[in-house]
């Protein structure tokens, strides 16, 4: 019992190191101690992308979910759309999921919906994707009694309200050209629309682009870099957090382990 008390107050530890470096002021101790409970009650892990802090609240990701259900022997998950709610035709999508927590398990019911006024502009076309992960979702923080919200299910909240306002947002600081205007705009626009790191994902870059530092890559190298991040971003957003704190500097990564 003292071992896993340990090894409990370690993990804490870690998610509390890491969550400094990542949000640094904008950690409070409210923060830290939901963070804590949070780690205590379901074991989520910053480091993996279990757990995000957007606009002062943590939200849980579908990584996260996915990976408590598994710690947990889930039994299964079952998924359908729900036809009278859906049209196809105006990319409109709605699904039902039950999660059995057990085989003798009735099953926990979640519902989830999509459409293009309420997913980022990023996952246009691929609504029907997102209504079965918000569904999947709620399914499960019923089945496991979480009472924070899932990032997928907040929709574009934390983007600008158009794609217009987006643009004529300021690009944020550089030190090299990334390729210049254009392409540099539109990185800075995914790194806000998506709330990543802009320095790991300039040290991404630099290590995608084979160089040591962004000025010496070419246009055409940050034009591919820029087509690839926002493809995974769309995809898959947390395998894409997962790939940046990766490159967390050595300090960090020792705080993070």
């Amino acid at each position: 019992m003292k071992s896993h008390a340990a090894k409990d107050e370690v993990f804490e530890a870690r998610n509390r190191r890491l969550a400094r470096k990542l949000w640094g002021a904008a950690i409070s101790r409210w923060l830290i101690q939901t963070l804590r409970e949070l780690t205590r009650s379901f074991q989520f892990s910053l480091l993996v992308g279990d757990l995000l802090l957007l606009e002062g609240k943590w939200y849980v990701t579908h990584t996260g979910l996915i990976r408590l259900a598994r710690r947990n022997r889930c039994a299964g998950i079952h998924v359908r759309p729900v036809p009278e709610f859906s049209n196809s035709a105006a990319q409109r999508w709605a699904f039902e999921a039950t999660v059995y927590k057990s085989r003798a398990c009735r099953g926990f019911v979640g519902y989830g919906d999509a459409d293009p006024s309420n997913v980022s502009p990023l996952v246009h076309g691929a609504e029907m994707r997102v209504a079965e992960t918000r569904a999947v979702n709620r399914a499960l923080r019923k089945a496991y009694g979480i009472g924070i919200c899932s990032i997928e299910e907040i929709g574009p909240l934390a983007e600008p309200q158009s794609s217009q306002k987006a643009k004529k947002l300021p690009p944020q600081p550089a030190n090299g050209n990334y390729g210049g205007p254009k392409v540099r705009d539109r990185l800075c626009q995914i790194i806000r629309q998506n709330q990543l790191d802009a320095t790991l994902v300039k040290s991404y870059a630099t290590d995608f682009c084979g160089v040591k530092t962004l000025r010496e890559a070419s246009r055409e190298q940050v034009e591919n870099f820029v087509v690839h991040l926002a493809d995974w971003a769309e995809k898959d957003r947390n395998a894409l957090l997962c790939q940046l704190n990766s490159f967390l500097a050595p300090k960090q990564k020792e705080g993070a382990a």
